[in-house]
């Protein structure tokens, strides 16, 4: 028979099942609905393996899925909005359009070489004005509702670029292009209010029970819900702005006594009323701004303050005053912008204590330290105990000592109890060309006007420029000014363009019905949602997956569809890894730059010395990436597949290797000639049903029981493991009797079915060489048959005073006169028994038999 020609094969196929559109999902069927869906990629151009291994894992389920008889949703599109392409209009002079399109003609060529099950009639790009246009109007139905709003917000702002920067995008307080210091800008930026499904979100997590626990976990930890007390401290004399007091919000009332002073952020108002008389206090916020507005920031900057002179009272201790300073870690937009510093139980303020002095009062007692030795220094003590100097609350429980101090705060009304969230209302507002118009007008007689729905979708000009800093659509004088759908007075466009975010938010709705005139119907909605396996990386854990639960649920409000969740399952695969390798200069080198010497490496070029490195995430930076399209066109897609799904659970990372690879070759190899072979029986004989030849039957059974049940769990490296025993299996009946022959054709014709959905093309090939001219695409999965799986004999252990001395085989379920029978006839039972009687024999049947002498 011919070699396995792996292209050619699979080219092939990938012919077939187009024109035969073998996976295109039904509309009104009967069968129950399947709808998996990998997170859908940015077009970067090239597919990379976290790509190939992700789309992979999706493709085994669907089509599995398929193959169990469910009509399947499985599709794929395009998050095509972004600053990429911005950039690469600016580096390279292309339009974003355009080569964002080019990028997703490539993309689309590499992942239709993958032999993916998608239904490409139902592809998206969520940059096409027949996709923004429902977002559009979503947006606008959201601010009918309420649920989107527009206010001033601190933003980090490039004064080079003249644009906004994403926390990300600042590196060391610089613009991450311009390299020019950051400032922090107070901008007007849109909004949607996920903050008023905050108590929802949260309740609902519970109920997400095939999502990984590490993601519901992180997702508790964003919302972030927390009680504690709104505490007013009020000023000993007003502030500049006739303020007489501060709020403040804390998680620990209970340590209250332990207060020493009282921070503001550096944009909190009564900042900015002071800073506007007092130039040293103006230069401090001014170096403030340049820090970012991102947590991360704050939290690693060295902890400063400014003295502003000012005092507050103690809310419960009548002769305490604390003063006030402006500080450098307080943000503006947790809590109410201030906090009353503790230091002995907080390591922010204690390093901010230490800075200026002042004092350190313990108010938490560990359990098993004495009051008059616990100090605290250099280190804040956070961990449990009894409250001490702390009054009348002295010896309660930390969570005693919060109730106590709310009830003593609202008695002295100097405060209440208070339930507050981390969750910040999503800000949308991005000052860049490549992303969805937000349809708003601002009008000088009116102000600003929704955009009618007759007008959306609101487009992008085409004609713009990338020379001058700043947003292009800022530039662009016939976009920009335009009429009041209102008064038909002048008028300027809403500039913003939404966070790509938004895009990401809803897309899976659009699958469900990408032709409807609304986005899609609520009965396409209600069919084919929620999405019953998303699968991809756990990056997009919090941010990604709280957005689309956010917006389903502003979707239910406004009327689009009734649901809650969008997500029923969720998978989060692992990393794709490879060792990392290094010249002699430290320069890194590709993996296929290097070849094994011996136990060394070697540079293939120059033959120098190569250090190998440690075994981390495929990136681009450290060289240490494998692509994809070499490995296909090397081995074919198949063995890139198996592969992935055999080296390791999917939730964990793989390491990348080359003898890996070539071992799911070899093995691809190896059943392509399983059937070629000339001895099988022909279709459709009679399986045998006694002998060797039935015991084949049997592990064929085992084999579909046991890799529907690995597939069903996720378990796909066990699956892949299952089919190597099977092979074995099969390989090891050397009895060439007609019986034999039926059962080897029933094996290699089970195996085949069984491979599919991990190797299709090979797979279709396989099936087309046994003789039949359906495809395995549009086949049934294999059933197992339930007499058949259970081994009909077991080895069994046998203990001579409870030390395992022997084993034997026995029928299952023998009877105990058997099992006893073959116990006392071992050799070793009988060397341990030394002629001796025994006095008792105990048989648990089917698992051990000890003779007890």
């Amino acid at each position: 028979m011919d070699q396995y020609n792996a292209s050619a094969v699979e080219a092939k196929w990938q012919e077939r099942w187009e024109t035969d559109k073998c996976f295109v999902a039904e509309t009104g069927s009967e069968k129950p609905k399947y709808y998996v869906l990998e997170m859908f990629p940015y077009p970067s151009g090239r597919i990379h393996m976290g790509h190939v291994r992700n789309y992979t894992l999706g493709d085994v389920v669907a089509r599995y899925r398929r193959a169990r008889g469910y009509n399947v949703l499985h599709p794929m599109g395009w998050d095509a909005f972004g600053l990429p392409a911005e950039n690469a209009a600016m580096e390279r002079g292309v339009h974003p359009g355009d080569w964002t399109t080019e990028n997703i003609g490539a993309m689309r060529s590499q992942l239709r070489g993958m032999g993916l099950s998608y239904d490409w009639d139902r592809e998206l790009a969520t940059c096409t004005p027949d996709y923004y246009r429902h977002e559009q109007r979503m947006f606008l139905k959201f601010l009918e509702k309420g649920l989107a709003y527009r206010k001033e917000s601190w933003v980090n702002w490039d004064p080079v670029e003249n644009t906004v920067l994403a926390n990300e995008q600042v590196v060391d307080g610089c613009g991450w292009r311009s390299g020019a210091p950051v400032e922090r800008r107070l901008l007007s930026q849109w909004f949607l209010k996920i903050t008023e499904f905050a108590d929802e979100l949260l309740g609902a997590i519970e109920g997400l029970e095939r999502w990984p626990d590490r993601v519901r976990l992180m997702q508790q930890n964003w919302i972030g819900r927390s009680e504690g007390a709104r505490v007013r401290f009020a000023l000993s004399a007003p502030g500049p702005d006739a303020t007489d007091g501060i709020d403040v919000f804390t998680t620990r009332p209970d340590t209250l006594f332990g207060a020493s002073f009282l921070a503001i952020a550096a944009n909190h108002p009564l900042a900015v009323a002071i800073g506007r008389d007092d130039s040293a206090a103006a230069d401090f916020i001014a170096e403030c701004a340049k820090l970012g507005t991102s947590e991360a920031a704050v939290e690693t900057a060295e902890k400063r303050g400014y003295d502003t002179g000012l005092t507050v009272q103690h809310p419960l201790l009548g002769d305490c005053q604390l003063p006030v300073y402006i500080a450098n870690f307080v943000l503006m937009d947790y809590g109410t912008g201030a906090i009353f510093g503790c230091p002995a139980h907080d390591q922010r303020d204690l390093d901010f204590a230490n800075t200026y002095g002042l004092p350190v009062i313990p108010v938490v007692l560990p359990d098993d330290v004495a009051a008059d030795s616990f100090t605290v220094t250099d280190t804040a003590y956070t961990g449990p105990g009894r409250l001490f100097n702390s009054g009348e609350w002295d010896g309660l429980s930390v969570e005693d000592g919060k109730r106590a101090a709310i009830r003593a705060l609202e008695a002295g009304d100097a405060g209440t109890g208070q339930t507050t969230y981390r969750l910040r209302d999503w800000g949308v507002s991005r000052q860049r060309y490549w992303g969805c118009p937000i349809p708003i007008v601002h009008c000088e007689s009116c102000g600003m006007v929704p955009v009618p729905e007759a007008d959306l979708p609101v487009e992008l000009p085409q004609d713009v420029e990338f020379d001058t800093p700043g947003n292009p659509l800022s530039n662009h004088p016939t976009w920009k000014h335009t009429s009041c759908p209102s008064c038909g007075g002048a008028a300027i466009r809403e500039q913003d363009t939404f966070d790509t975010f938004f895009e990401s938010s809803w897309y899976f709705l659009r699958y469900a019905d990408p032709d409807h005139p609304e986005g899609f119907s609520r009965e396409a909605a209600a069919y084919w949602m929620p999405v019953d396996q998303y699968i991809g990386g756990v990056e997009h854990a919090v941010l990604h997956l709280l957005y689309s639960r956010f917006f389903t649920r502003a979707l239910r409000e406004t009327g689009y569809l009734e649901l809650d969740e969008p997500f029923a399952g969720l998978m989060t695969q692992g990393m794709v890894c490879h060792q990392t390798f290094q010249d002699q200069k430290g320069k890194w080198l590709f993996p296929t730059e290097v070849e094994r010497d011996g136990d060394e490496w070697r540079d293939i070029e120059t033959g120098g010395p190569v250090i190998a490195g440690r075994i981390e995430k495929m990136s681009k930076s450290k060289r240490n990436v494998i692509d994809p399209e070499l490995i296909i066109s090397t081995y074919g897609a198949d063995t890139a597949r198996l592969f992935m799904l055999s080296d390791s659970p999917p939730e964990r990372d793989m390491e990348w290797t080359e003898a890996g690879v070539e071992g799911a070759s070899r093995f691809l190899k190896r059943l392509y000639r399983l059937a070629g072979s000339t001895d099988l029986a022909a279709k459709g004989s009679a399986v045998p049903t006694a002998g060797a030849p039935a015991d084949l039957v049997r592990a064929t059974h085992r084999a579909i029981k046991a890799i529907s049940d690995d597939i069903e769990a996720f378990r796909f490296n066990k699956a892949v493991a299952q089919l190597y025993t099977l092979a074995n299996a099969i390989s090891d009946l050397q009895d060439r009797s007609d019986e034999a022959n039926a059962a080897r054709r029933f094996g290699i014709e089970t195996l085949t079915r069984l491979l599919a959905p991990m190797a299709p093309h090979v797979a279709e090939e396989m099936w087309q060489m046994l003789g039949h001219d359906t495809m395995l695409a549009s086949s049934p999965w294999p059933e197992a048959d339930a007499s058949l799986i259970t081994e009909s004999s077991v080895e069994i252990g046998v203990q001579v005073n409870g030390k395992l001395r022997d084993t034997v085989s026995l029928p299952r379920d023998a009877d105990d006169d058997e099992a006893r029978a073959a116990a006392l006839a071992s050799a070793a039972v009988i060397r341990y028994l030394e002629g001796q009687q025994p006095k008792k024999i105990i048989i648990v049947k089917n698992r051990i038999i000890n003779v007890v002498v």
